[in-house]
């Protein structure tokens, strides 16, 4: 009989693989071909282009802080394009390296391909395809170079809608399902990656027994389910994903939206994870901060009616910091009659600062696409195409308390220079899915928190210090807080950032991308 004390031959696998990940960093050749060998390729007549407006174009992302060219760019027609572009770099001797992008929203380069090829996902978008949406089984079949507003306006037509989103809605399915996908939909529906049935994947190589169509990977929870679980939050390390088969539900009409005020932190949280208890309750609550750096909510000072700017303004000089419980209903012509009853109670129920309440009542759409308005505004003024050095973090609840006083009312107060939303908000870890890749807190409730900030070419690296200073902060108090939308500058900041799961997620890089050909942007394996 054999021993327990012994570890299996997958985890010996994984302990060599681990050790030799930690001893010497994963190197690969990477080579690359010259552009004009790749351009040269029959396969790709007409849709790889080498011209420096695009290969400009493609290195920098929405984050302004990071320019990485690539040799080239692809403009795929169809999903075959970039099964060949694949397989040209996995069978060459010197193999070049693979980015998908979709809208380049990202913030340090994370969709760029170095001296590679970075493929235009937007490309393959064909208004007459792409959607395809089940009314009887409440799901859609996207085309993941859609963006989530394309999605939302054709489910709607059907009366239908996928039940979490982000916040900014001009965003590529693929590109949320490779990192997670939050908002204040996530404490009651999970994130995107948790309401996903089946996604369509190329990776570099296809293990033996593997489903799909030729060398596409159908994968669901029942179907090549490692792959399926890898690529949800892989950051674009196992495969790309071309489609998706996305959660739907009946569409609500309107949204109640209300915000309340807090000068206590302590009340602010504790209201907070009250209400992401309740199992029917809220369809959308997230809470934010502000300071006294200037207007109230920055983006979204207009939320507050002119004639209390000075009340709220007066509020937060007094305090130097408040904070701000946002909450919204959802309701159609069947539940309008007890959504206002409801909403009064919970208001009833609440501690924030009394007299300090604001609603509106708008239609479900305006209110997932808020943060649009605030975009058109800030390009009317120029102030959209900016750097935006963020950072954005999971905090345990335990530790939500240590941060207030040491970042938002140290560091942050102390600085003075932050411009732009700062999001913090509570989630339940049992709406996540261990076997995804997304690295998330052990605790059950955990803190999102957005430093989402706009800066000048010639400031932005002040911001970027400040985030070192926060990340050291929460270091030095052991606080074990993880980067949602990570980046690390080295192999061993990755290490800790996964933590327990780095073992998998290396077994996995080298099952489906050997010679780590696919996002090096993310610089996990270079």
């Amino acid at each position: 009989m054999a021993s327990n004390n012994f570890p299996s031959q997958s985890h010996l696998l994984v302990i060599i693989i681990f050790i030799t990940t930690l001893l010497t960093p994963i190197t690969t050749n990477n080579t690359s071909p010259q552009p004009w060998n790749i351009l040269s390729n029959d396969n790709f007549a007409g849709k790889l282009t080498s011209a420096s407006s695009s290969v400009e174009a493609a290195s920098i992302d929405f984050g302004h802080v990071t320019k990485i060219l690539p040799s080239a760019v692809l403009n795929p027609s169809s999903v075959q394009d970039i099964i060949d572009l694949i397989k040209l770099s996995f069978d060459s001797q010197s193999s070049f390296p693979i980015a998908a992008r979709g809208h380049g929203h990202s913030f340090r380069g994370q969709a760029a391909a170095k001296d590679g090829v970075v493929v235009n996902m937007r490309s393959m978008v064909n208004e007459d395809r792409g959607i395809k949406v089940s009314r009887t089984g409440l799901y859609a079949d996207v085309d993941t170079a859609w963006l989530w507003i394309e999605v939302l306006n054709k489910t709607l037509e059907l009366g239908l809608t996928p039940v979490s989103w982000t916040d900014y809605l001009y965003l590529t399915v693929g590109g949320t399902l490779s990192n997670g996908g939050i908002s204040g939909q996530t404490s009651r529906y999970g994130p995107q990656i948790s309401n996903v049935l089946e996604l369509d994947i190329i990776t570099a190589i296809f293990p033996r027994n593997f489903i799909g169509k030729g060398e596409i990977a159908t994968c669901s929870n029942d179907m090549n389910s490692d792959l399926f679980y890898a690529a949800l939050g892989g950051l674009g390390q196992f495969g790309i994903i071309t489609r998706a088969r996305i959660k739907l539900e009946l569409a609500p009409k309107r949204a109640k939206w209300l915000r309340f005020l807090y000068t206590d932190f302590s009340e602010f949280t504790r209201d907070q994870e009250r209400l992401i208890s309740e199992a029917d309750g809220l369809h959308f609550l997230e809470g934010s901060v502000m300071l006294d750096h200037g207007p109230p909510d920055n983006w979204r000072s207009t939320y507050y009616p002119p004639s209390d700017h000075l009340r709220i303004v007066s509020m937060i000089k007094r305090h130097r910091v408040i904070y701000c419980l946002e909450v919204v209903k959802y309701y159609d012509e069947f539940s309008q009659h007890s959504v206002n009853e409801e909403m009064e109670e919970l208001s009833e129920s609440l501690n924030f600062v009394r007299g300090f309440v604001y609603e509106k009542d708008v239609t479900y759409i305006d209110f997932l696409n808020r943060v649009r308005t605030g975009e058109l505004n800030l390009k009317s003024k120029g102030q959209w195409d900016v750097p935006h050095p963020w950072l954005n973090l999971f905090v345990p609840k335990s530790q939500i308390s240590r941060f207030d006083y040491g970042v938002f009312k140290g560091i942050i107060l102390r600085n003075n220079i932050t411009t732009g939303p700062l999001l913090v908000y509570p989630m339940k870890r049992n709406m996540w899915n261990d076997q995804m890749s997304t690295a998330i807190p052990e605790e059950d409730v955990f803190y999102a928190v957005g430093f989402l900030r706009s800066a000048e070419f010639d400031n932005w690296e002040a911001y970027d210090k400040e985030n070192m200073e926060v990340l050291k902060f929460c270091e030095d108090a052991k606080m074990d807080v993880i980067q949602y939308l990570p980046y690390h500058a080295s192999q061993e900041g990755w290490v800790r950032h996964f933590g327990p799961r780095w073992n998998t997620f290396v077994e996995r890089k080298y099952k489906y991308d050997p010679k780590m050909i696919l996002s090096p942007g993310q610089n996990i394996f270079q």
